[in-house]
């Protein structure tokens, strides 16, 4: 069934489609079926696909589980009031707004499972379908699905949403950049996959040399770039945040109870971050980059806090490092400004480059290499002592310790040469401790965006305003 039907019809659709009353579970495991998968058509409009519930494809179930946690998040007290707080706003200064405290289920991010089912939805995302070889993972006894939003003539914002078995639960995926020399193979979105890159990421629309052709009219020569112009091209439409806030407001309207989780990879992890920030929801992002500057320029309202906002990434990836800049970097090489390295929420790093002897390589993006080297079960990443003191006298200043490896023991067995139970089993992490991004990614805790440029209102306004936003 496709929707483009008005919000209002579809919830009333939706309470026949999926009779079970969502409840908030009480276990820490949530099971997942593939119930959606949506895109935007040329026009704007948000199209489902439905999956049957409990139906089979090729021969598969469509269904995972992922561990959840409790956690409080803030949330605005209306969704009008943050979109009110964001249009009356003094130019460079962020609004502010009421925030009240939600108790909601979360994906726990310390379990190397939870980031390696989610590693593999966002993966999933750039695949035309579930039937060839490679382009797919299948998800505990695996599902599959048909292809939507495929044809030649879409080339908006792609992705599949899931659904709990209790509708407690929904988790959107969103396609990150699709491009030949990352990710996807390229493809009909790559045009505009780049423009959103482009805009969101860089420091002046693109400007990174006399021969770029910007994706708008902003740059006032040398380093200076007039705020104003920015913020007023990242109001356009045809942009893939207004329509993440589309689709976000669709699928409340088809699961108005349910607790909504959102990821996605590079591209598609960034726009989550940003619709995360947006909503006060769940959000686990993939080798996405820096983000904390388009929420600045979008004009999001700061809640207290934004540890719902999980980045995973790696110190090999330069573009989640904000490293893949300058004329000869392999970005530019592709037409790519993502010059931003600041991120909102909470980092978890894996560092390769110091543990795996990866080299810093544009290839160390892709998604596919995050899920089978780092964290599948058989991944080149290991369970890491977590630093606590136990009574055997070992803690994170011990020389074994500091290898940040765990080797000498696993976690499930006892110390060497004695009993289980002689000596506590040594407590181990199964992934790198999730940190405020300003400590991982700042000095002294703080985190600068595109340093070398100065910002300010140097355009005529007026002019600036005749006509369209003048964003190619």
């Amino acid at each position: 069934m496709l929707y483009g039907l008005p919000a209002s019809l579809q919830g009333i659709i939706s309470t026949f489609l999926w009779a079970t009353s969502p409840t908030t579970p009480d276990t820490s495991l949530l099971t997942f079926q593939l119930r959606h998968q949506h895109a935007v058509t040329n026009n704007s409009r948000i199209i489902f696909s439905d999956i049957i519930p409990g139906a089979q494809l090729a021969g598969e179930e469509t269904q995972f589980t992922i561990h959840a946690q409790k956690t409080n998040i803030p949330r605005p007290e209306s969704h009008s009031a943050f979109m009110a707080a964001r249009a009356n706003h003094e130019p460079g200064f962020t609004p502010m707004i009421d925030w009240n405290e939600w108790e909601v289920h979360t994906p726990d991010v310390s379990k190397q499972s939870t980031l390696l089912q989610l590693g593999r939805m966002s993966y999933n995302t750039y695949s035309l379908d579930n039937r060839t070889a490679g382009d797919w993972y299948d998800i505990s006894d695996g599902w599959n699905s048909d292809p939507f939003g495929w044809r030649p003539e879409d080339d908006g914002m792609r992705g599949h949403i899931f659904v709990s078995t209790d509708n407690s639960t929904v988790v959107i995926a969103i396609k990150g950049t699709s491009a030949p020399w990352i990710v996807g193979g390229g493809g009909p979105t790559v045009i505009k996959d780049k423009k959103n890159d482009n805009l969101l990421f860089s420091c002046c629309c693109a400007r990174v040399g006399p021969t770029w052709s910007t994706v708008c009219d902003c740059y006032d020569g040398g380093y200076r770039c007039d705020s104003d112009c920015v913020e007023e091209a990242m109001k356009d439409d045809g942009l893939f945040y207004p329509m993440g806030l589309d689709l976000y407001n669709n699928v409340t309207y088809l699961y108005p109870d349910a607790n909504i989780w959102l990821t996605g990879h590079s591209l598609g992890g960034g726009l989550a971050a940003l619709m995360g920030a947006t909503f006060g929801a769940p959000v686990v992002a993939f080798e996405a980059p820096a983000e904390k500057m388009a929420s600045r320029r979008l004009h999001l309202p700061s809640p207290p806090t934004l540890h719902h906002i999980t980045h995973v990434y790696n110190t090999a990836d330069p573009i989640p490092m904000g490293t893949c800049t300058g004329v000869t970097s392999m970005c530019s090489i592709g037409g790519f400004a993502l010059e931003s390295r600041c991120h909102n929420g909470q980092v978890i790093l894996y560092d390769t480059v110091q543990k795996l002897g990866w080299s810093v390589d544009i290839r160390n993006h892709l998604i596919k290499n995050v899920v089978d080297r780092l964290l599948a079960d058989n991944a080149d990443w290991k369970a890491e002592f977590n630093g606590e003191v136990t009574d055997d006298g070992k803690d994170g200043n011990s020389w074994f310790s500091s290898l940040g490896w765990g080797w000498r023991r696993k976690p499930d067995e006892g110390p060497e040469g004695g009993d289980d139970g002689d000596i506590p089993k040594r407590p181990m992490r199964e992934v790198p401790l999730a940190r405020p991004a300003n400590e991982v990614e700042g000095v002294d805790g703080v985190c600068t965006d595109c340093f070398t440029w100065e910002f300010g209102s140097f355009k005529n306004r007026t002019k600036l305003m005749t006509g369209s936003r003048r964003c190619h």
